[in-house]
């Protein structure tokens, strides 16, 4: 069983780390982040498009590339490493992938091709649990306030996973631009991550494709998306690691390089150790979700538990390593603490990701 990704997959992860590179997606971040007008990295979303990096997922039937899901979580990799602040995630883990999964085929040629061109940004969320959930009345339309969206305020279409009028649960498509959509900013700590609050008044919800879905088949859905969520992930945390070592070899004390002392030394290595771990567990996630292995669900659970971990630990390393210049704004530390506290808990945080792998494991021990 050989998990390490093809020399394609490698090339396309070093296009897609000099490109970032090129265009200082961390510096667009920042902006961001000071209060610039743009929500987004618009520019350098146009360019992935021009690249076909949205559409490395999606069959080519619907004008994607069809190179699969490790394409998807090597360019993920790198999104992670270089903070660029577009919405490739909701956009293209979860949302082109409930289309794919539940749509039809009207609705994936319809949908699809203006995703993999970057024409379509999109949202997801999950309304069938909570006290109240959403549900879709018999005459198509929802009501609904107070809707958490990822990329909500820039987003032209949300998949919505809601009850329908027999209770049963459902993906349905929203088109925001409708009248009775009302979008309200929400400040995250990683404000990188454009997220917006919905309120929605009675507007048309299409369903996605012609009938109900299981709740497992949309937990299998969710987690899925862990999946290339846990490389960026991987890929903060290796940014992190990277940024620590760097400045241990170039800050000086007593007139050695700090990286020489013992307690910097134990940081950068359990750092290190920490990456590799999770790096493993997501390249098993990786095979698993290309070759819908039996323990899909196990292994997106574990890349996403171990990816949370590293990257939290990571973050929170470097800024030591850093010392007190770490934690001023200037350093750019306090951009991956956010951005690794923002990832942690979207789609439900350890406990629930911890929950769900017990689940797996369980029944082998009855």
């Amino acid at each position: 069983m050989n998990f390490e990704f093809s020399d394609e997959m490698i090339m396309l992860g070093e296009q897609a780390e000099r490109l970032f590179a090129a265009r200082d997606a961390r510096k667009t971040a920042r902006a961001v982040l000071d209060g610039a007008t743009h929500r987004y990295d618009a520019a350098l979303w146009r360019e992935m498009a021009s690249l076909g990096w949205m559409g490395v997922a999606i069959p080519e039937a619907y004008g994607g590339a069809g190179l699969g899901a490790q394409a998807l979580c090597i360019i993920a990799e790198q999104i992670g490493r270089s903070l660029a602040a577009i919405p490739y995630a909701t956009t293209l883990y979860l949302a082109a992938e409930a289309i794919l999964l539940a749509g039809t085929e009207d609705q994936k040629q319809a949908l699809l091709p203006a995703i993999a061109a970057g024409e379509r940004i999109m949202s997801f969320v999950d309304a069938t649990t909570g006290a109240r959930p959403g549900q879709v009345g018999r005459d198509g339309t929802i009501h609904a306030d107070a809707l958490l969206a990822p990329e909500g305020e820039i987003a032209g279409s949300l998949v919505l996973a809601a009850l329908d009028a027999d209770g049963e649960i459902g993906l349905f498509l929203v088109d925001l631009s409708q009248a009775g959509v009302k979008r309200a900013p929400i400040t995250t700590i990683d404000p990188t991550r454009n997220h917006g609050l919905l309120t929605l008044s009675h507007v048309a919800a299409e369903r996605l494709g012609s009938g109900a879905i299981t709740r497992a088949t949309l937990d299998r859905l969710i987690a899925n998306a862990m999946i290339p969520l846990a490389f960026e992930q991987v890929g903060g945390a290796t940014a992190c690691l990277t940024m620590a070592r760097d400045y241990a070899l170039e800050r000086h004390a007593f007139g050695r390089p700090i990286g020489s002392f013992q307690a910097i030394k134990h940081k950068l290595a359990r750092m290190f150790v920490a990456n590799e771990l999770a790096r493993s567990n997501a390249y098993y996630g990786a095979w698993a979700l290309s070759t819908n292995a039996p323990d899909l669900a196990e292994a997106a659970a574990i890349a996403r538990l171990t990816a949370i971990d590293a990257y939290h630990f990571a973050a929170r390393e470097c800024l030591e390593v850093f010392g007190g210049l770490g934690f001023t704004w200037e350093a750019d530390c306090h951009l991956y603490i956010r951005r690794a506290k923002l990832l942690a808990s979207a789609f439900g945080g350890t406990v629930k990701w911890s929950e769900t792998l017990m689940a797996q494991i369980e029944p082998r021990y009855r």
